[in-house]
């Protein structure tokens, strides 16, 4: 442990050391801004991985060799401060191989960078719908290691840390991938710390629609159980290839339980797997994955699994494949909701899979119940 010089010169601040769960020491320390100017060549345009609506992320090398993902955020205002604090201070907490750990940050009055390590295979979305989708990377195998690593990732964020975390945002780019398609879970500048003994709270509405959660986007009713049900939208897209919201013909929004549940209830269960396997998946795990997204999606939470149970059932071990969900009964998002959805001219996100991309903020619908789940009130808004 020592110090390092703040980005903006003036204090020394005490480095930190994440024990990655099954790995090696990981640390992490304040760089100055001149050490990440220097590292990606001033910020070069031909070291940009991706830009989005918080700013851009740059690809970099430090003076000991070291890859690194530099996210660069634009002018801050207060919301965006909250934003880079939250995340930092959830990256100083977060002691997981399938969760992205910090490497380092800059903070001073007119620069905020966040450091992280270099992927190499960058998002998951970028190998379903993006620069690597024809490349057809994913074969069954890597597709079932990247949803149960996700998965354990979230158990660990619900069950596993203190206090509790739940993250708000689950989606295909913020599942970045290394060298050996480990799949790592990223961004948590909307994450949320649970109290003690508090399982629900009312907040405001942020991420990504398509994988929000009916009470969540409409009502902004956060729990732990949100987050599985877009853990349950991404294996749906893992398996499938589609995404979570696709433009039918004459504008028509579709989302992926709709087209999913049809063909659930008929039994066909090969017709939901991506054609780019070309039919090479294990039925078995194809019809329990179906299922295990079928349960994840459930629009009432209580019906819901917790993340333990989904990646027992993900591993094949107890609790053993229950019954196959014929009917999902997810509610569909209101039409101002989905009227609120931002895509990119060809439908799919701007991509890096670092945390800055794709994410909005939803309209609040006007709750019509006054209490949720256990029927405890809830807290005030936060």
């Amino acid at each position: 442990m020592g110090s390092a010089e703040s980005c903006c010169g003036k204090k020394a601040v005490e480095e930190g050391t994440n024990i990655i769960a099954g790995g090696t020491p990981h640390s992490w320390r304040i760089f100055t801004y001149k050490e990440l100017h220097t590292a990606t060549n001033g910020f070069s345009e031909d070291n940009k991985l991706g830009e989005g609506g918080f700013g851009s992320v740059y690809w970099g090398r430090t003076a000991e060799g070291l890859q690194i993902a530099v996210k660069k955020l634009k002018a801050m205002n207060s919301k965006a401060e909250m934003e880079f604090a939250v995340e930092v201070e959830v990256l100083g907490r977060v002691r997981h191989k399938n969760l992205l750990g910090l490497r380092g940050y800059c903070a001073s009055t007119d620069q905020h960078l966040i450091v992280y390590d270099y992927m190499p295979n960058l998002s998951l979305l970028s190998h379903l719908h993006g620069q690597f989708a024809s490349e057809v990377q994913l074969d069954w195998k890597k597709r079932m290691k990247i949803a149960i690593g996700s998965a354990e990732g979230l158990l660990y964020l619900h069950h596993e840390v203190t206090p509790h975390i739940i993250h708000r945002d689950i989606k295909a780019s913020n599942v970045l991938l290394d060298s050996d398609f480990e799949p790592l879970v990223a961004d948590f500048g909307f994450a949320k710390l649970m109290p003690e003994g508090v399982s629900h709270m009312t907040t405001r509405v942020k991420g990504t629609l398509g994988y929000l959660a009916p009470e969540y986007a409409m009502w902004g009713k956060v729990s732990e159980s949100c987050d599985v049900y877009s853990f349950g939208i991404l294996l749906l897209e893992i398996i499938s290839g589609r995404k979570p919201i696709e433009k039918l013909p004459g504008g028509v929004k579709s989302t992926i339980t709709e087209w999913v549940e049809p063909l659930i209830i008929q039994g066909k269960f090969k017709d939901i797997a991506d054609p780019k396997l070309r039919g090479n998946f294990n039925e078995r795990q194809l019809k329990q994955a179906i299922n295990i997204a079928a349960s994840c999606v459930q629009n009432e939470p209580e019906k819901r699994p917790n993340m333990k149970e989904v990646v027992g059932m993900l591993k094949g071990t107890p609790p053993p494949m229950p019954k196959v969900h014929t009917k999902i009964g997810s509610a569909k998002y209101k039409q101002e909701i989905l009227a609120a959805d931002q895509e990119c001219e060809d439908g799919v996100p701007a991509e890096s899979g670092y945390g800055v991309f794709s994410a909005m903020e939803v309209p609040r619908m006007r709750d019509p119940h006054k209490r949720f789940g256990d029927n405890r009130k809830l807290p005030k808004q936060v």
